[in-house]
């Protein structure tokens, strides 16, 4: 007879590797708050150590430093350390891992449309082949029955009897992510800028992984509008500004005038009303009370313009005030696109699901 003794379960400590993932995932989160600061990041990591106790035996606060840079996460620059191209790659990743983590089980993704084209899913459908199909889409099935009904047993191949499996088209899209670099986004001691950054970078990962095909433009918006590279996005800082949203929508409309996909549309996170935009004369108008008309009809305006020019306009308020809700209604009403009312706990949630379900075209 066997003699079984059993004892209580005890999870084995983590792996080295893996506890150094977690330690760097965290470091990239902080990173976002300090504006791609590594030294201040450092010295949080420290601090919350001190709280928390992040650092052990196996891995202690210079181990960690040494990890970073031998990962070329950050780089020693005479009396500071800088992020490297590297390590805001990993700022993306860990933001796209931090989005999606809320995101409940669904569809596979991939930029399907709800029409048969050009693709790579193949349908149980077929139809008669035609120039320039592939041919591992070939039903060898219905071919060889077409044949034979055709000749008989005298079994022969003409160009007729071929038939092909449909498959799903797959479509591209030019996005233009507008970011509200205005003062409000952190009034009032409320931190907004950062989680809007944080799903901009998980964003741009999720483009680059999935729709290498797609275009991906960042343009940030305060008193006037400026395009950048989507690598600067961790250094990007809130400053003293207005809420110039014509200005961010002229830029982006300007764009995608350019870009060559059949889907244009425009992601813009926002936290405020419209206060300021350039007169004729090319000087900056602003007002910051209430909804001045003449800011938020040139700024309705420029919705009418994307429209016209069928560039859908999706907005992400990252506060639900009443004032403002009747503004945000009214654009997306005129331009016939879309909005979100959402905590700063959920934009995340909302912008990708809205993201990857929003590519849907007519073929004509």
């Amino acid at each position: 007879m066997i003699h079984l003794q059993y004892t209580k379960w005890i999870p084995a400590e983590e792996a080295f590797e893996d506890k150094i993932d977690q330690l760097i995932s965290l470091f990239s989160q902080i990173l976002i708050h300090t504006n791609g600061d590594v030294d201040e990041a450092l010295k949080w990591m420290k601090y919350i150590d001190q709280r928390q106790g992040l650092f052990d035996e196996r891995i202690g606060y210079e181990e960690f430093i040494k990890e970073l840079e031998k990962q070329g996460n950050i780089k020693r620059e005479e009396t500071s350390f800088k992020l490297t191209h590297k390590g805001g790659r990993r700022i993306r990743e860990d933001s796209l891992k931090h989005i999606f983590n809320n995101l409940k089980k669904g569809l596979n993704g991939g930029h399907e449309t709800p029409f048969e084209g050009e693709g790579v899913e193949r349908l149980s459908e077929t139809r008669p082949y035609r120039f320039g199909d592939q041919g591992s889409n070939i039903d060898f099935t219905s071919t060889i029955s077409n044949s034979i009904r055709r000749s008989g047993f005298d079994f022969s191949l003409h160009e007729d009897d071929f038939e092909v499996y449909e498959v799903e088209h797959t479509t591209s899209c030019a996005t233009v992510m507008l970011l509200d670099i205005s003062h409000s986004m952190i009034l009032y001691g409320e931190d907004r800028i950062s989680p809007a950054k944080r799903v901009a970078m998980a964003l741009a990962e999720l483009i680059i992984r999935k729709y290498p095909k797609d275009e991906l433009h960042l343009v940030l918006f305060g008193d006037d509008a400026q395009k950048v590279q989507i690598e600067d996005l961790p250094y990007i800082t809130v400053g003293p500004y207005h809420t110039n949203t014509k200005a961010g929508l002229l830029m982006a409309r300007n764009i995608l005038r350019r870009t060559r996909n059949a889907n244009k549309q425009v992601f813009m996170i926002t936290d405020g009303k419209p206060s300021a935009i350039y007169d004729r004369n090319g000087r900056l108008y602003l007002n910051s009370f209430g909804l001045d008309p003449k800011i938020v009809n040139r700024t309705l305006d420029e919705a009418m313009a994307c429209r016209r020019e069928k560039i859908t306009i999706s907005t992400f308020m990252v506060t639900q005030d009443t004032y403002l809700v009747g503004f945000v209604e009214k654009l997306t009403e005129m331009n016939q696109g879309r909005a979100y009312y959402s905590s700063l706990d959920n934009l995340g949630e909302y912008i990708f699901v809205d993201y990857v379900n929003n590519r849907r075209r007519r073929l004509k």
